[in-house]
């Protein structure tokens, strides 16, 4: 019983603040995000409107989300999990889908979101040891990013996703530093949650085995390997047949469909779109565009989406980020916790840029990767530990990088709630 109690402790400590330090952390970027998304709760119907099924803003489905979790053939389980999302903001508002509604919403976004920020901070201070402030720096670059500022108030897979991906990396890292392997049990929980909410997450879960040590020299421990994904991938499996009662040949019939649909937008430069939205508008907001919609029963609305750059300082901005973490990359290139978190972004650049799906919008799905960039950020600064030159020059570039992200973003929020104020009252 006691081996119990401790794995459940051990747990808690792995996703909640478990110093004074982290409490403070989580206290901070809590309290901001808490008063946006209370704000806009309060004041605003788009969270969730039950006319609105989908794109409200940036492309995201909080109604269809919280009402069925999304498409089965890309949100496999979802279904599930927000099922008790919405019982448990329905419990909260009595029943009622109104401001309390919302708010209970946006809430749990925002408390998902911080402790997002919370797993990244463990991860600069306990696993690559930087420095206190220096952490704080990066962490506070990292809490503006448009994707932060946007699901912690967002009732989407891409809000849990985001905190789930990052809790795993940070529990991975632990693992790979102790020379222990993830049990099954982990793997199969990992899969089970990260890859429910969006199928091509699946495969992430798994990339952290390939660097267990001596995994490639030992026949036992390539079979535990082996056993472990195989256990991870038939519950997987079986949950997600159950989802759609077996009926497996829906499975592919829909997966082409959304392909089709997300990959064939040829509006905008390829180049334009990688730079502007897949490495930059879940950073850095762009400018805005609003749409014409309407719910396909009559009921007519504005939507809001991403723009290309506008301004030259944008590409400058964003390219300079590239270049940060592309120097990180090959600068610890042997180093394993690097090579699991470029793998990892590496899945979703095949995904949106080299086969495009959904890159006209791929802003969105910010969430699969953006915990990477302080991450990586984080072992570039370890790699120069040793030089004061070195440090100081990144030190001042990640500076001026977040003066001007917090400028932007907040510019660019203030124009989100002039198309607040006109169309969402």
């Amino acid at each position: 019983m006691s081996l119990i109690k401790t794995k459940f402790i051990n747990f808690l400590r792995l996703i909640f603040p478990s110093s004074s330090t982290e409490v403070t952390v989580f206290l901070i970027f809590m309290t901001c995000y808490g008063i946006l998304g209370s704000y806009i709760a309060i004041h605003y119907r788009i969270i969730f409107d039950s006319r609105i099924p989908w794109d409200a803003y940036f492309s995201f489905d909080n109604k269809s989300i919280i009402m069925t979790g999304g498409s089965f053939e890309r949100h496999p389980l979802s279904y599930y999990f927000f099922n008790w999302v919405r019982e448990f903001s329905l419990l909260i508002s009595g029943g009622k889908m109104d401001v309390n509604f919302r708010l209970t919403l946006a809430w749990l976004s925002s408390i998902v979101i911080t402790l997002n920020i919370v797993q990244i901070f463990k991860y600069l201070k306990n696993i690559i040891m930087l420095p206190l402030w220096l952490s704080i720096l990066i962490i506070t670059f990292f809490g503006i990013f448009s994707t932060n500022i946007i699901l912690s108030f967002t009732p989407e897979n891409f809000t849990y996703t985001l905190f789930l991906l990052s809790l795993y990396n940070y529990y991975a890292a632990i693992k790979l530093r102790k020379e222990e392997k993830i049990p099954a049990t982990a793997l199969s929980l990992a899969g089970i949650t990260i890859g429910g909410l969006t199928i091509t997450n699946f495969v992430k879960v798994f990339i952290p085995l390939l660097f267990e040590k001596d995994l490639f020299r030992s026949w036992k421990k390539f079979g535990s390997a082996v056993l472990r994904v195989l256990i991870a991938v038939i519950c997987y499996v079986l949950l997600y047949l159950n989802r759609i009662d077996f009926k497996y040949q829906n499975i592919f019939s829909k997966t082409n469909q959304q392909y089709e649909k997300f990959s064939n937008v040829e509006t905008m430069p390829t180049w334009d779109m990688i730079l502007s939205f897949f490495f930059g508008g879940n950073i850095l907001f762009p400018g805005f565009i609003i749409s014409d919609k309407h719910n396909m029963k009559g009921f007519h609305f504005k939507a809001l989406y991403m723009d290309l750059y506008s301004s030259v300082f944008s590409y400058i901005f964003i390219i300079l980020l590239l270049i940060l973490i592309s120097w990180s990359y090959f600068k610890n290139f042997r180093n394993k916790w690097v090579q699991v978190i470029a793998l990892s972004f590496f899945v979703d650049i095949i995904i949106h840029c080299v086969m495009r799906f959904g890159l006209h919008t791929s802003y969105i799905y910010g969430g699969h990767f953006v915990f990477v960039y302080p991450l990586l950020i984080g072992w570039l600064f370890y790699a120069y530990r040793s030089s004061q030159k070195v440090m100081a020059l990144l030190t001042l570039i990640i500076c001026t990088l977040l003066v001007y992200l917090f400028v932007n973003n907040l510019f660019r929020m203030s124009e989100f709630f002039w198309f607040l104020e006109k169309y969402y009252q």
